[in-house]
């Protein structure tokens, strides 16, 4: 499985409100529309362990394995969408990761 994590803040004098809006909208239903895509999150950070978190936000998109999500992460028209909603937000920092370990715990 390949994750994508982007983390990311907004800028000075964002309307965190207006953000949640479109993230859990407009822009959620752009993400869930991506060839392949098998789960997606979105997450408000609250903090770190060393105070102040850097990041505000944290999204994550799940796919089964690299080949879809390079199609649908790299195709121009995504790119071309994602160039416009990267406007929205700042210092967005893409992760891109290979599972190696999931473990389910149950009862704890």
């Amino acid at each position: 499985m390949i994750k994508l994590t982007v983390l990311y803040t907004l800028p000075p004098g964002a309307d965190h409100e207006e953000f949640l809006k479109w993230r859990t909208g407009p822009h959620q239903q752009g993400n869930v529309q991506m060839p392949g895509l098998i789960k997606t999150d979105f997450y408000a950070i609250l903090d770190s362990r060393e105070g102040p978190a850097p990041y505000h936000y944290m999204t994550e998109l799940y796919f089964p394995d690299q080949e879809t999500f390079e199609n649908a992460f790299y195709d121009p028209a995504f790119q071309a969408g994602l160039k416009k909603s990267l406007e929205r937000v700042a210092n967005p920092l893409f992760l891109i990761s290979r599972e190696v370990l999931t473990e389910e715990v149950e009862g704890n």
